[in-house]
């Protein structure tokens, strides 16, 4: 809901894709600026407190929204400030959120947990843009007084979580331990191209930062057709998720995460072309639904293959990589489609995908060949 009043409000603003580019850039920052703290805060303290109290600061923020846009002094510089807000509490939900979830499942469950964890952020990705869409016809003021209850409700249905101790640091605070997720994932060769892929294949293919512009300039629909491309990407990775719950990756996990890739690229290409709603539509499920597909690999490998006293450091710094290739990934839409128009910048970042893809098939053999082991 969030997102679709963003974009729309700061388009109808300012009509730059540079700016809805920049809404990208500004979530990026905090989570580059603060990846060493933010792990040593999810290993050093109860992860689900801090998740708790970084729902409470989301909700302020999208209170100051809905109160900006009743108010009238809401501006581009004060929505991308509000945004940067926002950007610092996720940099510490996701680590700590993540790196939670192994405290609550059996290793060996850890495929389905994070399928079917997925699944439910999906079905609200899927509610929450067609939502916004619906909603922003009254006005922004709306959505963003929506957002903030449901952050509040979020943020009380967390504090219930029961789990297991928090972790807690085994040694001193130092210089050198800030850095030793980082050195973690450097040591381990295949979490490095892991994330690595996702990092510049995602930055690529970062098309749905345009999705204001397509959705007004060349598909010809309002803030109702831009809630259904919003839900678009999630009703595929639904279906995904639901499937992969029941059905966790095992054996074929390395090709079936390069399908993925590469199926995300095409998609891309495909929704790129698109001048038809429809098809739009059916390109955006298909790149939900690859997207997920390495995101369930991912997450389940990284959690996997850490240690928990670590996990919070190692979330971050796959925090970092992935917010990177999605914030950054939105930025560099934004420009390109600020240069070369935004259909070029789709297609760049969809062909830059499949490029991406087929280097990391030579440089990391073993991403073709690693599994995930089952429950």
């Amino acid at each position: 809901m969030q997102n679709v009043a963003v974009g729309w409000q700061l388009y109808a603003l300012t009509g730059s894709a540079l700016d809805l580019g920049l809404v990208g850039l500004v979530q990026f920052v905090p989570t580059i600026a603060l990846t060493l703290v933010v792990g040593q805060v999810a290993d050093r303290y109860d992860r689900r407190r801090v998740v708790v109290v970084c729902h409470v600061a989301e909700a302020g923020a999208a209170a100051a929204l809905a109160w900006g846009s009743l108010a009238g002094w809401l501006t581009r510089e004060g929505i991308l400030a509000i945004v940067l807000v926002l950007g610092a509490a996720r940099a510490f939900e996701n680590p700590s959120r993540a790196a939670l979830l192994p405290r609550l499942v059996p290793l060996g469950l850890i495929p389905r947990a994070v399928a079917s964890v997925t699944s439910a952020g999906q079905a609200a990705r899927i509610v929450g843009p067609a939502l916004g869409g619906a909603l922003y016809g009254l006005g922004p003021t709306p959505v963003y007084a929506g957002v903030t209850v449901l952050y509040l409700g979020g943020a009380a249905l967390v504090a219930l979580v029961r789990h297991a101790q928090p972790a807690r640091s085994r040694g001193e605070l130092t210089t050198a331990s800030l850095f030793t997720g980082i050195a973690l994932v450097l040591r381990q060769r295949l979490l490095l191209g892991l994330l690595s892929l996702d990092l510049f294949a995602v930055l690529l293919g970062g098309a749905t930062a345009l999705l204001p512009i397509y959705a007004r300039d060349i598909l010809g629909t309002g803030p109702g057709g831009l809630g259904l491309l919003r839900a678009a990407p999630a009703v595929g990775a639904l279906a995904t998720s639901l499937v992969l719950a029941r059905h966790p990756v095992g054996r074929h996990a390395g090709p079936m995460l390069f399908v993925s890739v590469l199926v995300f690229g095409v998609a891309t290409v495909a929704f790129g072309v698109s001048t038809d709603l429809s098809l739009s539509l059916a390109a955006l499920t298909v790149l939900g639904a690859s997207d997920l597909l390495s995101v369930v690999i991912r997450h389940s490998l990284v959690q996997m293959r850490t240690p928990d006293e670590m996990r919070g450091r190692v979330s971050a710094v796959h925090s970092l990589f992935t917010g990177t290739s999605n914030q950054l990934g939105e930025f560099e839409s934004g420009l390109l489609a600020a240069l070369f128009g935004p259909v070029a910048a789709v297609l760049i970042g969809g062909v830059g995908t499949l490029v991406v893809a087929a280097v990391w098939m030579y440089r990391f053999p073993e991403l073709r060949r690693f599994q995930l082991a089952g429950p």
